[in-house]
């Protein structure tokens, strides 16, 4: 799966999930650091990836319409929480989901519960 990480994420969230396979890109390494969630968000349907953030203004269907997207992941972890608690929650969480599942759909992980909105 190709996955776009927004800058509100850590850098090792990428790393983790390059390491399971999935084509990462970063946008603070393509020069995207500041830029509107509009940008962002043609950045990932650019690269057909799915979008990782923390903005929940990505959470607006009335903006990224469902099925109008390769898919968005909102993480929604306490700003306290250890990075590396992070990823391993948002990996088993992810795990759960077939990759067909992602595109057109708004998924939101918090440490607790996975829930997706389907288009």
């Amino acid at each position: 799966m190709r996955i776009v990480i927004d800058e509100d994420l850590s850098r090792s969230l990428g790393a983790t999930l390059q390491k399971l396979g999935h084509e990462v890109f970063d946008i603070r390494a393509h020069n995207l650091r500041g830029k509107s969630d509009d940008d962002i968000f043609h950045f990932a349907q650019e690269k057909q990836a799915v979008l990782f953030s923390a903005d929940l203004g990505f959470a607006n269907i009335f903006k990224f319409p469902l099925g109008a997207h390769n898919g968005i992941v909102i993480m929604r972890f306490p700003n306290e929480m250890r990075t590396d608690t992070l990823n391993q929650i948002a990996v088993r969480l992810l795990v759960k989901i077939p990759e067909n599942d992602f595109a057109g759909n708004l998924v939101i992980l918090s440490p607790s519960r996975l829930r997706i909105r389907r288009r």
